[in-house]
């Protein structure tokens, strides 16, 4: 299976702000995810951190911060 990967620094700067904002915001882990997927992303965990993708075609956008996905 072959992953489309984003370029755009600046849309990513963009998306970490809102995802930052909503983990501020979300009480768990799991409400985060939920609130996220409204917004069209998802996380995928991986061996490395924590994948923000966009949902339904799975496009990575970057790896999360360790501090944002505690």
């Amino acid at each position: 299976m072959s992953f489309m990967f984003n370029q755009d620094n600046y849309v990513e700067a963009q998306v970490l702000d809102l995802i930052t904002r909503e983990r501020e915001k979300a009480l768990s882990r799991r409400e985060w995810k939920h609130r996220l997927a409204g917004y069209g992303y998802s996380i995928r965990e991986t061996d490395a951190g924590d994948m923000l993708e966009t949902l339904p075609h799975r496009v990575e956008i970057c790896m999360l911060p360790a501090d944002i996905s505690a």
